[in-house]
C-alpha cells in the first residue's frame, strides 16, 4: 500500500460512492465493489468483471483492498482459529514476520470461534494494549498505536474467508485493546460490520468489551446501535483490581457500574461482567459473595472465564472445582452466571499470546 492508494474497508458506502464518482466510474460503481468484497468476499480486481477494464485498471493503482499481510493461520483441535496480522508502518512499508523473532509491535491477533450456531469473530481494536493487565499478554510490550476503522474491519471479513466459516454471526471487541480508548474507530468499524452494504451483522450480536473507563462508557450510551457492553471487572473490590489492573487507578468498581446502569437505563440492554478466574487470586467463595452482592446492584450476567496461562506470568489457571464452587455461589444468589468455554488453547488463542511469542522469538 502506498500514501496516495485509497482502503477500501475505510469506506462507508456514501464516501465509497463520492470516490468512485470523483474519478468518474458509474454510479452504481459502488454498490459494484461492496457487492465483491462483502457478499462475494472477493479483492481480486480481476474477478470484478462487472466493472469495465479501464476501472480495474485504475483500481489496481489507486485502491487497495487489503491493508495487512497474514503473518499466521493456526487452527486448533476444536476448530478455533487464529490469525496474527502485521500492519504497515505509518510511511506505508509491508510487513513480513518470515520467523519468530522479528516482529515489529505492529501486529495483532484476531480469532474465529466455532460453535453450532455461531461464528464469533474475537477482533483488536488497537496494536498491542494501553491497560496493562497484570495477566494478560496483550499489553506486555506496551501499545504501538490505534487500528483505523478499515483494519477492524479487515479482521472479521479475514476471519469470514476462512474454510468452512462462511458467515460471521457475531463480533466481541475482546481481543487486544481497549475498544473505548480508540472509540471513533471501533464505533465507525460497528456501523460498516451492522450495515446491510456491509456484513449484515445484527447490532446485538456484537459486544464491546471495556477495563472500564466511566465517561467513555456514558459517550456510547448516545450510540445510535445498541450494541452489547462488556464489563471487565475481574474483582469484585477496589483493593483487589488495583492489584492487577492498573488503570483502576483511576475509577472506583462502584462508579465502573454507575456508568453501566446507566447503558442499560438509556438502550435496555443487559450488561455483562466478564470475570476472570485466577487461581488463589479471586476465585474464592470470598470473592464471589462480594461479586454476588455488586452483580445484584445493575441489570447484569456474569460470564466467568478460566484463565489462559501465559509464559513469564504469575497467574494460574483455576482448579476445576473452585471455578463451578463460584459458580454456585454466584447462582444460588440469583445471577445469572456462566462458565465460558476454554477455546484454543492448544494454538494460545487468549488475547495476545501468539503477538508475545512472535516478538519473544
Amino acid at each position: 500500500m502506498t500514501a496516495a492508494q485509497a482502503a477500501f474497508f475505510e469506506f462507508d458506502a456514501a464516501g465509497l460512492e463520492a470516490w468512485c464518482g470523483a474519478r468518474g466510474m458509474p454510479k452504481f460503481a459502488a454498490k459494484q465493489l461492496m457487492d465483491w468484497v462483502y457478499g462475494k468476499g472477493v479483492v481480486d480486481i480481476d474477478r470484478m468483471t462487472n466493472l469495465s477494464k479501464a476501472n480495474r485498471d485504475m483500481l489496481a493503482h489507486e485502491m487497495v483492498f487489503l491493508q495487512g499481510s497474514e503473518l499466521r493461520n493456526l487452527e486448533a483441535t476444536d476448530g478455533t482459529r487464529k490469525l496474527l496480522i502485521g500492519w504497515p508502518a505509518p510511511g506505508g512499508e509491508s510487513v513480513s514476520l518470515p520467523v519468530l523473532g522479528v516482529a515489529t509491535g505492529r501486529e495483532t491477533e484476531c480469532v474465529m470461534i466455532p460453535s453450532e450456531e455461531r461464528r464469533t469473530a474475537c477482533v483488536s481494536s488497537q496494536m498491542g494494549c494501553p491497560v496493562g493487565c497484570k495477566f494478560c499478554a496483550s499489553g506486555l510490550e506496551g501499545v504501538e498505536g490505534n487500528l483505523t476503522t478499515g483494519r477492524i474491519v479487515e479482521q472479521v471479513w479475514r476471519l469470514a474467508q476462512q474454510p468452512g466459516v462462511g458467515r460471521i454471526s457475531n463480533v466481541v471487541f475482546m481481543g487486544m485493546g481497549e475498544p473505548l480508548a480508540n472509540a471513533s474507530a471501533v464505533m465507525n468499524a460497528i456501523r460498516t460490520l451492522n450495515a446491510p452494504w456491509g456484513m449484515g451483522i445484527s447490532a446485538r450480536k456484537i459486544t464491546v468489551s471495556t477495563v472500564g473507563l466511566p465517561a467513555a462508557i456514558r459517550k456510547l450510551c448516545d450510540f445510535e446501535l445498541p450494541v452489547t457492553l462488556a464489563l471487565s471487572l475481574h474483582a469484585p473490590t477496589d483493593e483487589l483490581r488495583r492489584q492487577i489492573i492498573p488503570w483502576a487507578e483511576y475509577s472506583t468498581v462502584s462508579e465502573l457500574l454507575g456508568a453501566c446502569q446507566e447503558y442499560f437505563a438509556k438502550t435496555g440492554r443487559e450488561i455483562t461482567l466478564e470475570y476472570i478466574l485466577l487461581g488463589g487470586f479471586n476465585d474464592q467463595r470470598e470473592q464471589a459473595e462480594e461479586l454476588a452482592r455488586i452483580a445484584r446492584t445493575i441489570r447484569a450476567n456474569v460470564n466467568l472465564i478460566r484463565y489462559n496461562e501465559v509464559d513469564g506470568l504469575p497467574f494460574a489457571r483455576p482448579d476445576d472445582r473452585d471455578v463451578l464452587e463460584f459458580q454456585g455461589v454466584l447462582r444460588d444468589a440469583g445471577v445469572n452466571t456462566h462458565i465460558r468455554a476454554s477455546r484454543g488453547r492448544d494454538i494460545k488463542a487468549a488475547c495476545g499470546q501468539l503477538r508475545h511469542e512472535a516478538m519473544k522469538g
